[in-house]
């Protein structure tokens, strides 16, 4: 009789074992049939200029999700030379994927052409809107004026961000240059390390930086999400 327990004991530990094998199993399988998707708006850093194609902003992004244990799907709608102003006039088309998420980086261009600060947040504020109306939850990513406009230009124009962030109560991310500035600092010179040679584009290693800054802000981004699903 004890025998015949004790087998009885294996044999139903074993069922158990199989039956939490198939429904980890089959949680892992939905998590990859229906990932989270996210799509990366903005100019050419996210588009991933000067770079190898697994090497940009979104492949990298998307790699450091992966080891998070993050199933994603990313989109790119990063294009080169584009401005807060291009942004908001394609907003409509890139939303026609329908995705949950929204990761927003312009300004750079804006910051080139030296666009009004005023200007820049107008166009910024109508893709917060936009997002908002299709219920579409927002990571905004700021961008640091250089101080060559003067600093009246660059107080008004690096509060554009945090100001619309908390206007839409949107997830920010202070500056898309954190990750060298961590490292480095203020000092561009310091920075060339980790730049293209126009100095204005991170290389791959400067990307790998900013993602791992980046990073936290995505996975709060992620979570909001999941609690909408």
């Amino acid at each position: 009789m004890h025998s015949n327990g004790y087998g009885a004991f294996i044999a139903m530990r074993k069922v158990w074992t199989l039956l939490v094998f198939l429904l980890l199993s089959s949680a892992v399988a939905t998590a990859d049939e229906n990932p989270l998707r996210l799509t990366a708006f903005g100019d050419s850093l996210v588009q991933g200029y000067g770079l190898p194609q697994d090497e940009g902003f979104v492949p990298q992004l998307q790699e450091w999700l992966s080891r998070q244990g993050i199933a994603a799907q990313i989109t790119n709608a990063g294009v080169s030379g584009d401005t807060t102003a291009g942004g908001a006039a394609r907003l409509g088309w890139t939303l026609g994927d329908n995705p949950e998420g929204l990761i927003v980086l312009f300004g750079g261009n804006d910051l080139l052409r030296g666009v009004q600060p005023n200007v820049a947040e107008e166009n910024l504020r109508k893709i917060m809107r936009q997002a908002r109306q299709e219920q579409v939850e927002v990571l905004l990513i700021g961008m640091k004026a250089p101080g060559n406009f003067g600093p009246a230009y660059k107080e008004a124009f690096d509060r554009i961000y945090p100001d619309l962030a908390a206007e839409y109560e949107a997830i920010f991310h202070p500056d898309a240059f954190t990750g060298i500035r961590d490292v480095v600092g203020e000092d561009p010179a310091a920075a060339r390390p980790y730049m293209q040679d126009d100095n204005i584009h991170p290389n791959a290693e400067g990307v790998q930086l900013n993602i791992a800054a980046l990073g936290p802000r995505v996975l709060d981004l992620i979570a909001r999400i999941e609690r909408e699903r």
